[in-house]
């Protein structure tokens, strides 16, 4: 039973990324949460926008506040653009 746990520890975890680059891939994962990165840029806007219901006495607040919210927005339709248009390069 010991020479099999030594033979998988002898075993080296083949993956793309170089573990000098990325340490997480040295313990096996290595990815990324697109789909909950893009919600969570949306409900951020989303947030962006909500906030300008309020007590604000100047306007400055509310154009960084629908600056940030644009920016947010056209870089998901940026990324919505990348995505679809992916397979054609």
């Amino acid at each position: 039973m010991a020479g099999k746990a030594v033979e998988k520890r002898g075993q080296a975890v083949v993956t793309k990324v170089d573990p000098r680059d990325e340490p997480s891939a040295e313990w096996g994962w290595h990815g990324r949460f697109p789909k909950a990165t893009r919600l969570m840029a949306l409900f951020s806007a989303i947030v962006m926008f909500a906030m300008l219901i309020g007590n604000h006495h100047g306007r400055t607040e509310d154009v960084w506040l629908i600056g940030l919210g644009v920016g947010i927005i056209v870089l998901l339709l940026i990324d919505l653009r990348r995505r679809r248009t992916a397979w054609r390069r």
